[in-house]
């Protein structure tokens, strides 16, 4: 039997795509939170979750929002939106009560969806360069990843902000991960890893995954946004919006990653984020079915379905 045949016989689809999901992690909105009663009904104990911060969002409420699933049993994950951070006092201060309030260890940093400062930062590496993370007991660190570019930056510039973000891991010791925009398909997300390996990162990577996706629900997740952020969402996500009309669950984009990540030994791919596009009941119902193995997949291979209803 030749080495390509031995490979091949050792790759379990279905075992690569339960391995790649089993720790994915989730987020929510205040604005989404409010509406579960005990986030321990849908979410398993330790997992990780993202609490985003929307342009016009009021700070007290990830304060709030943290220190509840902290005691439901879940890690919070806030993300620090540089341009809607004031200044330094400000951050300081999240960060007390953060770390007080809420017992965090972890937080997202970002630039954030508004077009000009509210402050001081203008960008994540700003927040980072303050130390106040360092003083604060933050232990680990996620930082933007833009597989399909980005609207706001040319793509020199993301590459020159990755390439500040993982020096900045060397010599702050910090524990850097990239956590990316949500995608669809998995060749373009290959193609940057392999690119940004050749380039240098080093920083691990958690693919964004869209939950049960559809037109319907892409438009109320922006519409949970607010009217102005709606538009700016859609304005943004338009190329995904056509996508959206053939997509219902992102199985083939799974098998796709998993598989890359079984087969290719320097894949910088670690694991899933799942944005919750149709709810988070609903995408947690569905990731811990494919987690729990309760799906088959289809006579290609390219895709599966659960064996269960959710």
């Amino acid at each position: 039997m030749n080495m390509v045949a031995e490979k091949s016989d050792l790759i379990d689809p279905q075992q690569n795509i339960i391995d790649f999901l089993a720790d994915f992690t989730a987020e929510t909105t205040p604005f989404s939170a409010a509406k579960v009663d005990d986030f321990r009904e849908i979410l398993r104990p330790g997992t990780t979750v993202f609490i985003t911060f929307l342009p016009g969002s009021d700070f007290e409420d990830t304060i709030s929002i943290a220190a509840r699933l902290k005691k439901e049993g879940l890690n919070p994950v806030p993300h620090l939106a540089a341009r809607s951070i004031p200044d330094a006092a400000f951050l300081d201060e999240g960060l007390r009560r953060l770390r007080g309030e809420a017992d965090i260890d972890e937080v997202l940093t970002i630039a954030g969806a508004v077009d000009q400062p509210l402050g001081a930062f203008s960008d994540s590496m700003q927040v980072l360069e303050t130390g106040l993370l360092d003083k604060h007991g933050i232990k680990r660190v996620g930082v933007a990843g833009h597989p399909e570019g980005s609207p706001d930056m040319p793509d020199e510039a993301i590459a020159a902000a990755l390439t500040w973000k993982n020096d900045f891991a060397n010599r702050s010791g910090a524990d850097v991960y990239i956590v990316t925009q949500f995608c669809f398909e998995a060749e373009p997300i290959i193609a940057w890893d392999k690119a940004i390996r050749a380039a240098g990162n080093a920083l691990p990577i958690r693919i964004g995954v869209p939950g049960l996706a559809t037109i319907k629900t892409l438009l109320n997740y922006a519409k949970a946004c607010g009217i102005g952020n709606s538009m700016m969402f859609l304005k943004k996500q338009a190329r995904n919006v056509a996508k959206l009309m053939n997509v219902s669950a992102p199985d083939k984009l799974l098998v796709d990653l998993a598989n890359y990540k079984a087969t290719d030994p320097d894949c910088g791919l670690i694991g899933c984020h799942m944005y919750p596009l149709g709810g988070v009941k609903k995408t947690a119902k569905w990731t811990y079915a494919v987690v729990d193995g309760e799906f088959s997949m289809n006579p290609k291979g390219d895709g599966f379905s659960l064996t269960m209803e959710i």
